[in-house]
């Protein structure tokens, strides 16, 4: 029996205008429906609950992110400078990162060089950083485009006639590009360009060499420090740049391995030298080095899946007092960061270290370029920083393997990109000084991988005797 008031309408009329009436769904049907809404909604709710937790945590890795962004191997956070070879980057590191920033290159909770290095920087291009070309060219640029890095490298650097140099140094003509041997393990850049990026993002760790990786980082480093010491050999007036990369690349090839800064982001040669006022990536060319000049020669090899990188600065023949002292110092505050390095260690500190000791025999460290972690990649974690700092760059264990590559100035710290996009000078024409090792923490303090060995040549810089007071 269906009273009145249990009727319902659904809207519809009879013929006559009055409302038709349909039978309420029994208790059954509806506790079913209203099941079903409910479990409707908590699937509901709980997908918008994950969407928005989604979104919260996207957020706050975009603000790490771009905070942490401008280092790559071998650079400084936040600017549109080149990658770092070895450093790039306030990855412009570094490498943050010029780093990473070499360095850079790009960098790294730094403001990421500069590794830049590598380096994660405004601008992008030919460089252990630089920049890109708009996506909107026309297509009279198209057949340009699609040459590689090198051959455009080749064809010549169209010099602006606004640009003004600030030393003495100017770029030469390069060579054809050098070709690597058929068998020798490559870098994963070596056919791209593009280096990893692993290892380089704020939250990721300092990776822990196993025994077997440090016995291969040995075997690398031995390398490298050997092809160091030859090519600082050659080192005299009327040598161009060039033959030193010639040599650095045919010992590669002999000891097969591969020069790392070959087609690092478009790095057309196996080697960097910087003379004179070039504070790093400097490009080997038909630059003939004369009596006075000083040089810094930074060497890496990738040997058995890992990279080893050392770099030192030689005087060209008889040099001045003035650059004896500016060498003596970048060596001396370089020796003093390493002595403090141990496990337990801060990789802030390392930077204080070395900016104390400069300036207070006037001179300045760069604060554009990084010193970076390194193993399987060229640069990545920890990215360190050469002048006074807090940032959380963490804490060193043994089994970590990183650089340190203080480049020291003799006037100011600022420096200017050339328009090959690597070359960075400094911006008042004064020289610069570099040295570098990369370090293995033990147990007990640091081991120099790239350390010098029985046969290599002893600088002025160490011999107590002929060592420069500062």
């Amino acid at each position: 029996r269906t009273h009145a008031t249990d009727r319902r309408t659904d809207g519809r009329t009879d013929g006559g205008g009055g409302p038709i009436f349909t039978s309420p769904p029994s208790i059954k049907t509806a506790l079913a429906g209203n099941k079903t809404t409910m479990a409707l909604r908590r699937r509901t709710d709980a997908i918008l609950h994950r969407l928005l937790l989604l979104g919260a945590v996207s957020v706050v890795a975009l603000c790490l992110l771009a905070k942490g962004s401008g280092m790559k191997p071998g650079h400084r956070p936040g600017t549109t400078q080149p990658r770092r070879l070895g450093s790039p980057p306030r990855v412009s590191a570094p490498y943050s990162a010029s780093k990473p920033a070499p360095g850079s290159h790009c960098h790294q909770q730094l403001r990421w060089d500069s590794i830049a290095p590598r380096r994660t920087v405004v601008c992008r291009g030919k460089g252990f950083g630089a920049s890109s070309s708009s996506s909107q060219e026309s297509k009279k640029k198209t057949r340009k485009n699609k040459q590689s890095t090198i051959e455009r490298f080749l064809s010549g650097v169209d010099l602006p006639s606004s640009f003004k140099f600030t030393g003495e140094v100017r770029p030469g003509k390069l060579s054809p590009p050098r070709p690597v041997k058929k068998g020798i393990q490559l870098p994963e850049y070596a056919r791209s360009g593009q280096p990893s990026t692993a290892g380089t993002a704020p939250w990721d760790k300092i990776e822990v060499k196993s025994a077997a990786d440090i016995e291969k980082m040995k075997a690398s480093g031995r390398i490298a420090r050997e092809i160091l010491d030859a090519a600082g050999r050659m080192v005299k007036p009327g040598v161009t740049t060039d033959e030193i990369d010639e040599l650095v690349h045919r010992m590669c090839m002999e000891r097969d391995c591969y020069p790392s800064p070959l087609n690092y982001q478009g790095f057309p040669k196996s080697v960097c030298t910087s003379v004179n006022e070039v504070i790093c990536h400097g490009i080997p060319d038909t630059t003939v080095l004369k009596e006075g000049d000083i040089i810094n020669i930074d060497v890496t090899i990738f040997h058995d899946g890992f990279h080893g990188d050392c770099s030192e600065t030689f005087p060209v023949g008889e040099i001045d007092d003035e650059s004896k002292k500016l060498i003596q110092v970048t060596y001396n505050a370089w020796q003093e960061a390493i002595k403090y390095c141990k496990p337990g260690a801060k990789y802030n500190r390392i930077g204080g270290i070395i900016e104390r000791y400069v300036t207070k025999r006037g001179y300045k460290t760069s604060r554009d370029f990084v010193a970076h972690g390194i193993g399987k990649r060229f640069h990545t974690k920890p990215f360190i920083l050469h002048y006074e700092n807090n940032d959380n760059l963490g804490t060193m264990e043994p089994g970590h393997v990183f650089t340190i590559e203080p480049m020291i100035c003799k006037g100011t710290d600022k420096y200017v990109l050339w328009p090959d996009k690597w070359t960075a000078a400094t911006k008042d024409g004064e020289r610069s000084a570099q040295f570098e090792h990369t370090f293995l923490v033990t147990q007990n303090g640091v081991e120099a991988l790239t350390g010098k060995t029985s046969s290599s040549p002893v600088q002025f810089w160490e011999d107590p005797a002929t060592a420069i007071k500062v």
